[in-house]
């Protein structure tokens, strides 16, 4: 990941709704969540939760894939990844064992399913 798509990713998360619409797909998985579905349980209206999905896509976060009549939104585990890893690229001057800490959380977030 660069940093312009680090920095259009961070401007994507920096909104309240769209930062709820995210962690609501990394816990549903792999198996994502319908549009209307993430309206009403962030309690937004359809075009407003529209807008806020158009975002995290345009950001690379969410990709959505076409089910039958429904658009399913997904978190893009491997983009976040990439996010994770440029901001630890660089870590604690040379001294990564002092970001282990941090570094063991990314088993959590493998794309099989957004299990903890």
């Amino acid at each position: 990941m660069d940093e312009r798509q680090a920095l259009a990713a961070f401007g994507a998360l920096s909104q309240e709704t769209r930062l709820q619409i995210v962690r609501l797909l990394v816990v549903a998985g792999a198996g994502g969540m319908a549009a209307g579905a993430l309206a009403e349980k962030v309690e937004v209206s359809p075009s407003n939760i529209s807008f806020h999905l158009k975002e995290l896509e345009r950001a690379g976060l969410i990709t959505q894939q076409r089910e039958s009549r429904s658009i399913i939104y997904r978190a893009d585990y491997d983009a976040f990844g990439g996010l994770i890893r440029f901001l630890m690229e660089d870590c604690c001057g040379g001294h990564p064992e002092i970001c282990s800490s941090a570094a063991a959380v990314a088993p959590c977030c493998a794309p099989s399913g957004g299990e903890r």
